[in-house]
């Protein structure tokens, strides 16, 4: 049998609804050579504000096709329509966000001089090729945070999207080329990992980022480390989502289910562990088991049969060490219903573990100190969640976590402005925002004598 790379497979069904080819090395070096050559004239032939245009007309296209690319991720992923156009609909604000801001964000900046005459000032100018490589659960979304910003500089782009996920990045494909880009400013490449290693080793590649697993970034991250490639990685999390005080537990608890059925649980920062302070524990617990679990009703297929096959074995393998398991139903396909695990010591591999889906972790603690140590005793440090009502234990809490984004007291709000990354084994380096246009810039001193 051979082994399809890239194929639109309907999760809710199994079939295969259309299968495309890998490039071939001649593919691949003309995607290179074009981004190559691109990245040579467009910045000189081209302003910051005419990229930004660029930029704007292509959350334009995204507005104007959005039942188009919501129809493509639901047949692709299992993304519910709702779900799907609302990615649509943030990706174009992302581009929207970096058209309105690229001129700010991007001009020279003065240095005081501490002695001598003359002036000083930092520009920012494009550093050439970028290799993006995204995954399958956020298609158009994570494509827009990584090239918006990009683009506004000047920097080129080639682009290895998952392989589930051909039929979006040929949608994105037309959407560049029809905006007015530049032949090879934006070129999409059906790459296999030995291809894509190969790409980064590139000499005519200056710097990868890749959103993805954590086995995914090491990789990116030896070869670019060996060729001296900068890199931007964001990998998995498992956000911690702690309860220490509540004055409407029902709201806390519909926060909490929102969070963790983000994209059926397949977001990198969903929240995944729930820390709950004791005197509430019982509570919140009943709550959010009840609500989590009457969501299996309607709830979508995972991205793939392997993906659930993946999470039911996280499942089993965590009872066998002790876990307890509230489920109701089976998984059956790609389908996997909701589930809460209580009872989850150190020992046990889900303590460590990402469960990327609609599986969550609930503990109990007895205060703000045990709650904190629990949330930072992981290998992760993507986002975190803390409610509570005391403003005050908030900003301690949030000083105390160690994880690149806290949000207080609500969940999905995220925004163009707001910066996203993490530490630890989630990654580096920053996207989104002010900062997310910083990654791949040449911070150029100009000093001038009189």
């Amino acid at each position: 049998m051979v082994d399809i790379q890239y194929a639109v497979t309907n999760p809710a069904t199994g079939e295969v609804l259309q299968t495309y080819p890998t490039a071939e090395p001649a593919e691949i070096e003309a995607a290179v050579a074009a981004a190559s050559k691109a990245a040579l004239s467009w910045p000189r032939s081209s302003t910051v504000a005419d990229r930004a245009a660029l930029v704007r007309r292509v959350a334009e296209l995204h507005t104007e096709r959005r039942q188009m690319l919501a129809e493509i991720i639901r047949r692709e992923m299992g993304k519910p329509l709702e779900d799907a156009l609302g990615e649509v609909d943030f990706s174009a604000a992302i581009y929207t966000y970096y058209a309105d801001n690229a001129e700010k964000f991007l001009a020279d900046e003065p240095v005081e001089l501490l002695e001598g005459d003359g002036s000083a000032l930092v520009r920012r100018a494009p550093i050439g090729v970028l290799f993006g490589i995204m995954p399958w659960n956020f298609p158009y979304y994570q494509v827009a945070r990584f090239a918006a910003p990009n683009l506004a500089v000047g920097n080129t782009i080639v682009l290895k999207h998952a392989p589930q996920c051909p039929e979006s990045a040929e949608a994105l494909q037309l959407i560049f080329d029809e905006a007015g880009l530049p032949s090879g400013a934006y070129v999409n490449i059906r790459a296999t990992n030995e291809q894509a290693a190969d790409i980064i080793a590139d000499p005519r590649v200056a710097a990868v980022s890749l959103t993805g697993s954590e086995r995914a970034g090491a990789a990116v991250a030896e070869v670019a480390g060996r060729n001296l490639k900068k890199c931007v990685l964001e990998l998995g999390g498992s956000d911690p989502f702690l309860v220490l005080s509540s004055d409407d537990m029902d709201a806390t608890v519909d926060a909490a289910v929102a969070g963790r059925l983000d994209n059926t649980g397949q977001s990198c920062n969903s929240a995944k562990r729930f820390i709950v302070a004791a005197e509430v524990y019982d509570d919140f617990l009943a709550k959010f088991t009840a609500k989590l679990l009457a969501a299996g009703d309607g709830i979508a297929p995972l991205s793939s049969e392997r993906a659930a096959i993946t999470l039911e074995k996280q499942v089993a393998q965590a009872v066998d060490a002790g876990a307890t398991l509230t489920i109701e139903g089976e998984r059956s396909g790609a389908f996997h219903p909701p589930a809460v695990l209580t009872g989850v010591t150190e020992d046990n591999p889900a303590f460590r573990q990402e469960l990327f889906g609609p599986v969550a972790t609930v503990y109990r603690v007895e205060g703000e100190a045990e709650a904190v140590a629990l949330a930072n005793d992981t290998p992760f440090g993507l986002g975190s969640y803390v409610f509570t009502t005391d403003p005050e234990q908030a900003a301690r809490v949030a000083d105390g976590i160690q994880a690149g984004m806290v949000f207080v007291n609500g969940v999905l709000a995220e925004g163009a402005e707001l910066i996203f990354g993490g530490v630890k084994r989630s990654g580096f380096g920053r996207e989104m925002g002010r900062y997310g246009i910083e990654e791949f810039v040449n911070k150029k001193l100009i000093r001038t004598v009189r």
